[in-house]
């Protein structure tokens, strides 16, 4: 009686075996860094990471679904991990208000994440999705810096308008890195650091 032959599973995708949801989403995010939202497609990534488009549905629901998690890759990564990161390197809250200070003067790290800050604001523009994201990173940021301001002591309406611009000031230095050399940007930092930390008088 001939031998009854066995069932063989399904031989994996390569490609899907080797390529996780980070890939897609790291690939779309330099995309979007370097070419904005509008160039960031399911097959132009595909063809640029050597696979299949099946391979994109393996992770992702839609295109929609990647730029969601695009947007909470850079959330969680630009705001939630760095503040964790500040407020564990240091106890002391005028040395963590150094170091969030320092943030727009990291070299390649910090040209990076402004460029790509840049892209995703330009984004938000003229989508909600995008619209909620940053608003909500930003209300993170600042309501991090009220924190700091408090522990220094001041009210907590003082805290929120000197976290405000503070913040506004960290902006302005990622987005125009090229006003001033390192002595201006040094004599900057430290102006505004003496500015926000002082106590009002009159």
């Amino acid at each position: 009686m001939p031998k009854k032959p066995t069932r063989r599973e399904p031989a994996a995708d390569p490609a899907r075996a080797s390529l996780t949801p980070e890939t897609w989403i790291e690939a779309a995010t330099a995309v979007l860094e370097y070419e904005g939202i509008d160039h960031v497609r399911i097959d132009a990534l595909a063809q640029q990471l050597q696979v299949t488009r099946g391979s994109f549905y393996w992770h992702f629901r839609d295109r929609e679904d990647l730029l969601r998690r695009v947007l909470q890759a850079w959330r969680e990564h630009a705001t939630e991990q760095i503040t964790l990161r500040l407020e564990r390197a240091r106890v002391d809250p005028r040395e963590q208000l150094r170091d969030v200070m320092s943030l727009p003067f990291r070299g390649r790290t910090a040209a990076r994440a402004a460029r790509i800050e840049l892209a995703i604001r330009a984004w938000a523009r003229r989508d909600e999705m995008a619209r909620q994201a940053v608003d909500e990173a930003d209300a993170s940021r600042i309501g991090y810096h009220a924190q700091l301001f408090a522990a220094l002591g001041f009210g907590a309406d003082e805290s929120r308008l000197r976290a405000f611009l503070l913040y506004s000031y960290e902006l302005a230095e990622s987005q125009l890195s090229r006003q001033g050399d390192s002595a201006d940007k040094q004599a900057r930092s430290a102006f505004v650091e003496r500015l926000m930390t002082q106590a009002l008088t009159g």
